[in-house]
């Protein structure tokens, strides 16, 4: 705790990702005794809110959990608060805050979160070195996403880099702070069971999905100048993709867990216009169902005709020893049947069956890491079924379950912010993304929609409620291989 900070910044503190995830992450770190002692926590944006009109709106959003926790916990979080209204593109606004705050980052560490339009990266950054907030007790946590290409990535990252080395930026991918994520690195180095069978000789292939049931809401303006390959595949998915594919680390520290990553990441065989069509589906969806209930298209619910994908899968290799000739598919998409993020780790069949002429039908052990809505590990396996065996013997595949809400029942569950802040207030890096791991993810998916739009690709329509077009069942089924639905 020699390095945590006793002043914390936070743009966009009225804004939904706060009041959602950032205030109540905060709020439960204080009521566990995790947040230092004097820790100050300012809020700012364009809003001109008094410091009690800030806790109000910090107590209506804390209203569904706070009941959980005692009153006086609840009180005592909303007196750290303070507020101090700033426009990112007024500088006048930033000696507001070097006012409020100056003297607090002047004595001690100062952490800044921007929950901000990337638009107004830039400038808050600027603002923020030109107000003598940007010095050396000062570090910075960027919430994504950090620009639409590569060049406009390398742009804000400059931008940062102008005022903050990289040993003081924070770049954030929530789904690093999910449990289960950082379970996947347990699972790996911690247990000879699988490492010896975590390469080509023992792996099929690997799945990624992250499957959304839900449509725009409300998001219009951002997720139609993005689409689903760049709001979910440029950051967590290739994350989960590192994550499963980079090679053990010397030691559990950011540099080395880093390190690792990103050689994956440039170790990634581009999809680019001679293999786009091939290795890639987009759709879009259509009017259909979704919780029994008629949903609209996108089309209707942005008002207009689009070219944006909701939907996404691809084909992907990591060129190297470990996993030459492995297939990794990602599938990700809006209006989908149901809501899940997972990993299928497809390990090779045995050898041999000794049980073939008894009939019996094997399976290949498959490895399942869910990591939402609830968190667990299935690895299944192949069992025999209790019988006298007069007609051979039956074999059924059976799960070996590891959920991790029953097996560490006594812990709460946090949110994965609640790490990811703290993290950041004690200044460990290690869950966080680096410039190049950032970079190596933008030029991969940079290749992709140049052949996107050399191929003339555009998104087939699929309906709402469905596993997307049809293509995506193709991609895999030609290789013989079935999505895990």
């Amino acid at each position: 705790m020699t390095d945590a900070c006793e002043t914390m910044l936070l743009f966009g503190a009225t804004g939904d990702l706060s009041r959602r995830m950032l205030l109540p992450s905060l709020f439960h770190l204080d009521a566990d005794g995790l947040l230092p002692a004097g820790l100050a926590i300012y809020g700012t944006s364009r809003s001109h809110l008094s410091d009690e009109a800030f806790r109000a709106l910090a107590r209506t959003a804390l209203e569904p959990i706070h009941a959980t926790r005692p009153e006086a916990a609840l009180d005592g979080f909303l007196a750290r608060l303070r507020f101090v209204p700033a426009d990112a593109s007024d500088p006048a606004g930033f000696a507001l805050l070097a006012d409020a705050i100056g003297s607090c980052a002047a004595t001690g560490r100062l952490a800044i979160f921007l929950s901000t339009a990337p638009s107004l990266f830039e400038p808050t950054i600027a603002g923020l070195k030109g107000a003598g907030l940007a010095g050396d007790n000062a570090r910075i946590g960027l919430e994504k996403p950090l620009g639409h290409d590569l060049a406009s990535s390398r742009a804000i990252n400059d931008a940062v880099a102008a005022a903050f080395p990289e040993e003081r930026t924070f770049r954030i991918d929530h789904y690093l702070g999910k449990e289960t994520v950082q379970n996947l690195l347990a699972l790996r180095f911690g247990n000879s069971l699988f490492e010896p069978r975590w390469n080509a000789g023992g792996i099929d292939h690997v799945q990624i999905t992250v499957a959304e049931t839900v449509g725009l809401e409300g998001r219009v303006g951002f997720y139609d100048g993005a689409g689903a390959l760049r709001d979910m595949v440029q950051n967590h998915m290739l994350q989960l993709l590192a994550l499963v594919a980079m090679e053990p680390p010397a030691r559990f520290d950011a540099t080395a867990v880093r390190d690792e990553k990103v050689k994956v990441l440039r170790s990634l065989r581009r999809i680019d216009r001679g293999t786009a069509a091939t290795h890639s589906v987009i759709g879009q969806y259509a009017a259909g169902a979704s919780a029994g209930a008629p949903v609209p298209g996108y089309a209707d619910e942005l008002g207009r005709p689009s070219g944006t994908e909701t939907f996404v899968a691809l084909k992907a290799h990591v060129d190297n020893w470990r996993w030459k000739g492995v297939p990794f598919y990602l599938r990700t998409g809006k209006r989908l049947p149901v809501r899940h993020s997972e990993i299928l780790i497809q390990f090779k069949g045995v050898p041999h069956s000794i049980f073939a002429e008894r009939g019996a039908v094997l399976h290949p052990n498959r490895l399942i890491i869910r990591l939402q809505p609830e968190e667990s590990i299935r690895l299944m396996v192949m069992a025999k079924e209790p019988g006298l065996d007069r007609d051979g013997v039956r074999l059924r595949e059976v799960p070996l379950d590891l959920s991790l809400a029953n097996a560490f029942s006594g812990v709460r569950r946090r949110i994965a912010y609640e790490r990811l802040l703290l993290d950041l207030i004690e200044g460990d890096p290690t869950l966080f993304v680096r410039r190049d791991e950032v970079e190596a993810q933008w030029e991969w998916i940079d290749a992709i929609r140049d052949g996107w739009a050399a191929n003339m690709m555009v998104p087939r329509l699929y309906q709402a409620g469905t596993w997307g077009p049809s293509a995506a069942i193709a991609l895999t089924e030609r290789d013989g291989v079935s999505w895990n639905d």
